[in-house]
């Protein structure tokens, strides 16, 4: 049996061990360091004793006492993190301390603690859900805002398919054509109607992500945002609603101050049907002495149902024009819509002196509009050219009689283009860009709404409205209209209608 002597000790320590190692005895006094510790050594004034954890001597004596290891002890210095590990050897009452640094796992750790503490504030506290879905559209996870906007917890969603979340007829149409985004743009948004769990509806806008497999880019997981945009929604069907009361507000008032010229438009007709009534009348009388004249009552009788049914169109017109409902977009032919204005306004403008002229496009330009609401805007701005030329007449000495021009045309870049020329006084750039400002007027008695709200109906049809000075020293108010459509094209313009 040979006779083995057991080491005393730790004998020797590294050199080339990269990780600083000392070995120190029950009083904690230094007896060896590898070049790493005394490289760590020298960079401290004071005693070893500072590079070690701040209770470096009892962990000593605790490592001994209790003949254990004492591991990931942590001491900092300067901007290195270091964990010390203290392996006694109770028959030598030496112990090893071994440090490793471990600044890049610590710091690695504790931003993600950050991140993880600021991912829970986020999604434990915002108002928007945030879900996690799989490519069939299945929920994967959700935040807490579940429970607000649909009436499940996160628990309750995952697993489930979209189409028992949300429900709807256009739904399946909505996730048909997100997919096709998600999958070629990588990127979708969508604004929804769902059915909350306790069966109010309510709009959503969400916003989805395509989260792509790094090789083969095809869609593993798709990350959503929900946002309840509910009270937007009612908000604009609101503003919707009071513009529409508006809107019909200034036609009754157009209505009143154009009372003169329906009079008169409604007076022709009547006036003819009563005049060819009483020669036929007259002709039925003397029918005996003359029964040659018979065949005059019948043409009179023809003529009388051509000017009541005159009467009869204008009545619907004005019915059309008063009436008070849902916006009603459609194909309409500009020059129909402005010989039935120009009618309209014709006896008001010959009340002032105003000659009012068209020049139409041979075209025949057709826009997609509300008829309606392009006539209003229409007589709105004939009508400030009358009241532009009253003005410049009143400020002439020889007051010559003034004309508005209104002329359809296609530009060269094919748009649309109404355009109502007056011969006024004009305005300069500062009035030419407040007289589209809401409540802004120059006049004693305006309320400043009537071209702010033709703007805003222009834009409504895709448009744009807008004002230049025109060679006549007035004002040309355009209306402009892109995607034009054409009827009746020839090659020869319309003349100027005299």
């Amino acid at each position: 049996m040979s006779n083995s002597t057991k080491p005393k000790g730790f004998t020797h320590l590294l050199p080339q061990d990269p990780s600083p190692s000392l070995i120190v005895d029950a009083q904690a006094g230094l007896l060896a360091a590898n070049p790493a510790a005394s490289t760590l050594l020298a960079t401290q004034t004071a005693d070893y004793i500072e590079v070690l954890p701040v209770n470096a001597v009892a962990l000593i004596k605790s490592a001994l006492g209790q003949n254990r290891v004492i591991d990931q002890v942590e001491s900092r210095v300067g901007s290195i993190i270091l964990l010390w590990c203290f392996i006694p050897d109770a028959d030598t009452q030496q112990v090893l301390i071994r440090g490793r640094d471990a600044t890049a796992d610590i710091h690695t750790h504790e931003e993600a603690i950050r991140s993880s503490r600021l991912y829970r504030l986020i999604t434990e506290n915002t108002t928007d859900l945030i879900s996690r879905h799989a490519p069939d559209g299945r929920f994967i996870d959700a935040t807490p805002a579940s429970w607000r906007l649909l009436g499940y917890w996160p628990e309750e969603l995952r697993g489930k398919r979209l189409d028992e979340i949300f429900t709807g007829h256009q739904t399946v149409n909505l996730y048909t054509e997100t997919r096709q985004k998600l999958r070629d743009d990588g990127y979708s948004t969508l604004t929804l109607e769902v059915t909350h769990k306790n069966g109010a509806r309510r709009w959503l806008e969400i916003a989805s992500r395509a989260i792509r497999e790094t090789y083969t880019g095809a869609v593993v997981e798709v990350i959503s945002v929900s946002r309840d945009i509910t009270s937007r929604i009612e908000s604009e069907e609101q503003n919707r609603l009071l513009a529409d009361e508006l809107a019909h507000t200034a036609r009754l008032a157009t209505m009143g101050e154009l009372a003169s010229s329906i009079a008169h438009e409604m007076n022709q007709p009547l006036a003819s049907i009563v005049n060819f009534a009483s020669a036929s009348q007259r002709f039925l009388k003397n029918r005996d002495q003359q029964p040659e004249q018979l065949s005059k009552v019948d043409d009179g009788l023809q003529k009388i149902i051509h000017h009541a049914n005159r009467a009869s169109e204008v009545i619907k017109r004005l019915r059309a024009f008063l009436r008070k409902g849902k916006k009603s977009m459609g194909p309409v032919a500009l020059n129909t819509v402005i010989t039935e204005v120009t009618r309209l306004c014709q006896w008001e403008a010959d009340k002032h002196g105003v000659k009012v002229r068209k020049q139409l496009a041979q075209e025949g330009p057709v826009i997609t509009a509300d008829p309606i609401l392009l006539e209003q805007v229409l007589i709105n701005l004939i009508r400030n050219g009358i009241e532009a030329n009253v003005d410049a007449c009143r400020s002439q000495q020889d007051a010559k009689p003034l004309q508005i021009l209104v002329s359809t045309l296609i530009n060269d870049q094919n748009e649309t283009l109404i355009v109502v020329t007056d011969e006024g006084p004009g305005l300069d750039e500062k009035g030419i860009r407040q007289m589209f400002q809401p409540f802004y007027t120059s006049k004693p008695t305006g309320l400043g709404l009537g071209l702010s709200m033709s703007r805003s109906i222009i834009e409504g049809f895709g448009g744009f409205l807008d004002a230049v000075p025109a060679e006549t020293g007035g004002l040309s108010l355009i209306c402009r209209f892109p995607n034009t459509h054409s009827i009746n094209i020839t090659n020869n313009p319309e003349p100027l209608d005299a």
